[in-house]
């Protein structure tokens, strides 16, 4: 028989941390109730969460199960917010694929979670590199492998969750109903109402109506019952790994259920929730799209034709460059949170200019002329507003 002794209270940096130890003590209870019996917990590591969140790896140090060495746990550390509520989400959105079958699980397994402790206990992916690290890396080679299986895993998610949207619905409602399904529901319709006027008054630039009405276009993209798959949302680089079972996608916070095309927009603009993006080398984006269209066209054969999904895809990227356009105005906040810890990313201002630069390329590749030239026309004022006179430049991993 062997006699259990206390263990040291969990440290960060050396020093006794009471959110660490509260996030152990709750992932123990959790577990322990999941389970039917006591699950100990020990040695916990900071993965580096967020002023809203506690990340950790831990240690199993008793079970009577067969669990996993360690485990990643998550504690949402903000009160609960109806509109938002990021526990919810994220709760929802891995239970939703930890029910699937392990080869269409694109992302951690759940093995437990508490509405009342706001915790989610998920399955410890390790050390494998993200695609953030493969891009910021110096092997062009293993870079474009890992975008091109970036794109199609995220086709695959959205093949694999179209059709499950009444699922997720079910498994938020079992936690809370959320005043609204896609976070970007009242922001997203904020900001394209709210841009033009921002535009004139910042740059003294005036939208022409046909621009306008793109963008009412783009706001159907919210609302759309079709190509409607599950999206995580911030699908940045930093929240992709690149694992040997292939890319395992993370951070669910804003985990909700929308029209798959505006993920597709990622592999063109690319990457706009993420303010630190540098260029891909040319081609590189039309090889993801195909990679991701391969994916999609078996549950949605109309997005095989180009007809049809194209004059999408651009309503799409203006979406997102109109909307994080007037991110950068109103909430600079939001701009200024670069992902990476690279030291050299892009400025914000260049990144900006930039996407409005790659809107204007693809709308007049889509003939779309009206939109071509006011965002060539925004592209310039914002280069000679902040004196941007280099392009963007290329990922570390392609010069």
């Amino acid at each position: 028989m062997s006699v259990e002794t206390a263990a040291d209270p969990p440290t960060l940096g050396g020093e006794a941390d009471p959110e660490v130890l509260a996030t152990v003590v709750a992932a123990e209870s959790v577990l322990s109730r999941r389970f039917g019996a006591t699950i100990k917990l020990s040695e916990p590591q900071d993965l580096g969460g967020s002023e809203r969140s506690v990340v950790l790896r831990v240690r199993v140090a008793t079970s009577p199960f067969s669990l996993p060495r360690t485990l990643v746990l998550k504690r949402y550390l903000e009160p609960l917010d109806r509109h938002c509520d990021s526990f919810v989400r994220e709760a929802a959105s891995y239970q939703l694929f930890t029910a699937l079958a392990s080869e269409d699980r694109m992302c951690p397994e759940l093995f437990a979670h508490g509405a009342d402790s706001r915790l989610v206990v998920l399955e410890d992916l390790g050390g494998a590199p993200t695609l953030a690290d493969k891009l910021l890396g110096n092997d062009a080679r293993a870079a474009e492998r890992a975008l091109l299986s970036y794109s199609r895993s995220l086709g695959r998610l959205h093949a694999t969750t179209a059709g499950r949207e009444a699922d997720f619905d079910a498994l938020e409602r079992r936690l809370t109903v959320p005043d609204f399904k896609d976070p970007l529901a009242v922001d997203g319709a904020t900001a394209l109402a709210a841009l033009p006027a921002l535009l004139d008054a910042e740059l003294g630039l005036s939208t022409p109506e046909e621009a306008n009405e793109h963008a009412g276009s783009s706001r159907q993209l919210l609302e759309t019952g079709r190509h409607r798959a599950f999206s995580p949302s911030d699908s940045c680089p930093d929240n992709n790994l690149i694992t040997s079972r292939g890319v395992r996608f993370l951070d669910f916070e804003g985990g909700c259920v929308r029209n798959a095309i505006l993920d597709a927009a990622y592999l063109r603009v690319p990457f706009p929730s993420c303010w630190c993006p540098f260029a891909l080398p040319a081609g590189m984006t039309d090889a993801m799209f195909a990679g991701w269209r391969a994916e999609v066209k078996v549950v949605w054969p109309d997005l095989d034709d180009d007809a049809v999904l194209l004059p999408r895809l651009l309503d799409a990227q203006l979406f997102w460059v109109w909307f994080t356009t007037w991110q950068f105005f109103t909430r600079p906040e939001a701009a200024q949170s670069h992902s990476t810890s690279l030291a050299d990313t892009p400025p914000d201002t260049l990144v900006l200019t930039d996407r409005w630069r790659r809107l204007a390329e693809a709308a007049e590749a889509s003939g779309v002329a009206a939109v071509a030239e006011h965002s060539a026309k925004v592209s310039d004022a914002l280069r000679v507003r902040f004196g941007h006179d280099d392009a963007l430049p290329l990922y570390p991993a392609f010069r």
